[in-house]
């Protein structure tokens, strides 16, 4: 009896490494976590924010994160990280109930970021969110890398999150108005739709301009 639960016993552990190493193979379990558990906390432990508010999501360059020189964070890493922080932002503020109950999905559209000074390993840093402007069919956000200590800003992230099949000038306007339920008495921050930034206009000129180059070269 004690060798048959033992032979049965390795076979459930050979299985279950088995499958771990198939999942890593075929997915990046890591990241699918970290985005689960990111959403997870943001539901059971921290508290709503208003929409136009900035929210700061905490992290670190870790051995998993440089790159070939191995001691300052690989460049594609930032987006990555972004995407955490971006999650923290929509969860926290009733960002990606409001377009799902509308039916709609956000995609990313387009991002610009510019590096300036390198986050080393094992350093600390946080990555605060907020939006900065939106249209009619897309939100854009700003993230930036700030080191812990100094306060040093490493790195600012510009996106463009489309929203398809929603009017994004009504879901903010119908989120600001909950928000402000929700947030009686706060005046600290604006509560109008923000103008749009001069390094915002230019950008949005910028893709379109390589929206018609690209539409004028087929």
């Amino acid at each position: 009896m004690l060798n048959l639960f033992a032979c049965d016993y390795y076979t459930a552990l050979v299985t279950v490494l088995l499958v771990l190493v198939v999942l890593y193979w075929a997915f990046e379990v890591h990241y699918f976590a970290r985005t689960l558990w990111c959403a997870v906390t943001c539901r059971v432990f921290k508290k709503y924010v208003h929409v136009l508010d900035t929210t700061s999501y905490s992290s670190a360059c870790l051995t998993t994160d440089v790159d070939f020189l191995l001691f300052h964070m690989n460049n594609s890493r930032y987006l990555r990280e972004v995407d955490f922080a971006r999650t923290e932002f929509y969860m926290r503020t009733g960002l990606w109930k409001a377009i799902r109950d509308k039916g709609g999905l956000p995609v990313q559209g387009g991002t610009s970021i510019r590096y300036r000074r390198f986050i080393r390993t094992f350093s600390l840093y946080s990555i605060s969110s907020r939006i900065v402007y939106w249209d009619q069919n897309s939100i854009y956000m700003e993230h930036r890398f700030v080191s812990r200590g100094d306060d040093f800003i490493n790195a600012i992230v510009h996106c463009r999150n489309r929203v398809i099949n929603c009017d994004v000038n009504q879901l903010m306007e119908e989120l600001m108005t909950e928000a402000a339920k929700k947030c009686p008495g706060q005046v600290e921050a604006p509560r109008n739709k923000p103008e749009c930034p001069l390094e915002i206009h230019h950008w949005i000129q910028a893709n379109l301009v390589s929206s018609a180059n690209l539409r004028n070269s087929n």
